[in-house]
């Protein structure tokens, strides 16, 4: 069987996904885990990726990909997502991982982050034909939207709106206060607004960290387990109760949640205040979470020909 690796390099963290064909046409998973990085950390406040930041990433970069050969991916393909799009010196940090581990880093667009965030959900998630429903993937620098009718993409965007952007701005207090999570509230909605995030879906399916560790969290997962989040369903009362629980604590006691990435801890409330506000734009009471992203989506399509 065909073998792909595929290593997405986010503003938060960076994913690998090793998959192979199998003969029903399904994509079996080998390996899918992801490494917090925060490539994009003080991305906004200079428009650079700092040394110590780039050497990080490079380091967690090599070691995916050694991870990948020695599992005997055939190819390995690496895609930079919303910091690698803004940073002045990407193309620094692409020599680097090259020069460090030959592997060539592709920096993507946010319509092509959304194509493949779409083809991702239809790889794992039963969609009738005929039914309306928006994808939002959002990540530590962006949110892609995508709108669509079954297999069919009738519209898709990226909105430069993410967990570590909006806590890096507005949520800097530990504990938060509530002005802090009102005005972040306030940005994220008007950022949305702007780009025309609206309609009335038949169905909303998000994707990405915050929204699988969210996931978690409403199931008190001791270890993570995607086949548990994968389909699971997060009600609009989950949304609004867990930025509550998460505006209670200082960052540290967030840390103690059962399902929360000890790594995500200091975002994950962002993450939740953009979940709740696409939510409130489009007037669901809730969403279906998808396990896969970019990454699988990808793979999906390697494997394919």
């Amino acid at each position: 069987m065909d073998r792909v690796a595929v290593i997405d390099v986010g503003s938060n963290g960076i994913k690998i996904f090793v998959g192979e064909s199998a003969n029903d046409g399904t994509v079996r998973t080998v390996l899918d885990t992801n490494n917090i990085t925060r490539l994009g950390e003080g991305l906004d406040a200079t428009g650079l990726i700092s040394a110590d930041v780039m050497q990080r990433n490079v380091d967690a970069v090599t070691e995916f990909a050694a991870q990948a050969r020695s599992l005997g991916a055939g190819r390995i393909v690496c895609v930079g997502t919303m910091a690698l799009r803004k940073a002045g010196n990407s193309a620094e940090f692409a020599d680097r991982v090259r020069r460090s581990c030959g592997i060539n880093v592709r920096i993507i667009s946010g319509e092509e982050e959304a194509r493949l965030s779409y083809l991702a959900v239809l790889s794992g998630l039963r969609i009738d034909n005929d039914e309306e429903l928006v994808v939002f993937d959002t990540g530590g620098g962006s949110t892609e939207f995508i709108y669509g009718r079954g297999p069919e993409m009738v519209r898709r965007f990226s909105v430069n709106t993410g967990a570590v952007r909006i806590t890096e701005n507005y949520l800097k207090s530990d504990p938060v206060t509530a002005e802090e999570v009102a005005a972040a509230i306030d940005r994220i909605d008007g950022d949305f607004a702007g780009a025309g995030v609206d309609g009335h879906p038949q169905r909303l399916v998000g994707l990405g960290g915050a929204v699988t560790t969210m996931g978690a969290v409403k199931l008190g997962m001791p270890s993570y387990d995607p086949r548990k989040i994968q389909g699971s369903w997060l009600s609009k009362a989950d949304v609004e109760a867990q930025i509550a629980e998460y505006s209670a604590r200082t960052i540290a006691r967030r840390r103690q949640l059962p399902g929360l990435q000890p790594g995500r801890a200091d975002v994950i409330l962002a993450g939740a205040c953009i979940v709740k506000v696409i939510t409130d734009r489009l007037g669901t009471d809730g969403l279906t979470i998808s396990h896969r992203g970019l990454r699988h989506g990808l793979a999906y399509e390697l494997l394919r020909g």
